[in-house]
């Protein structure tokens, strides 16, 4: 991959990883820090990148694997991250719908927050799931099933005044 051909890539798909890292993360800042990251160690592997069956997957799982990294280094340091060196950012005002899928998926476990995002988000198959995840496709199969289980449940909507609601 040559230099225009790597300012094509990042520009027609950091956005696009930015958003799935930022769903199976939950946090945007940090999901923009590592995406960006991914593309600096993309640059240097750029001849690699252009044999690759799928350099964007290369990307996302470098990203997520530095969020992964970072999460860890966080917790066993037991502080949270100085924002105050960070420049400050803007963003647009958030969708409702996207701000509770986004709360919703938090509270599922990684491996399946991981393969919905894959699978429903970066329209990914199944087997390419799979692979990118490295478990077998009937493992991903449970955890979209498992995973959708979960989401129904928590973004069902709430009707405060059905009588029923309140005697179980």
């Amino acid at each position: 991959m040559d230099e225009a051909e790597f300012d094509e890539f990042y520009t027609s798909s950091f956005a696009r990883i930015t958003g799935q890292l930022h769903a199976m993360i939950g946090d945007r800042d940090e999901a923009q820090e590592c995406v960006q990251e991914a593309f600096v160690r993309a640059w240097t592997h750029r001849r690699k990148l252009s044999r690759a069956e799928h350099p964007e997957a290369w990307v996302r799982t470098t990203a997520y694997r530095l969020a992964v990294g970072r999460w860890r280094r966080r917790r066993l340091a037991h502080r949270p991250p100085d924002r105050a060196l960070a420049p400050a950012t803007q963003s647009e005002p958030a969708d409702e719908s996207r701000v509770a899928l986004l709360a919703a998926l938090r509270r599922l476990p990684d491996s399946q927050r991981q393969a919905l995002v894959l699978h429903h988000l970066c329209d990914l198959p199944v087997q390419a799931v799979a692979r990118e995840v490295g478990v077998p496709e009937g493992t991903i199969k449970a955890r979209l099933s498992r995973g959708r289980d979960a989401l129904a449940v928590l973004l069902a909507p709430t009707d405060a005044t059905d009588p029923g609601a309140h005697h179980a």
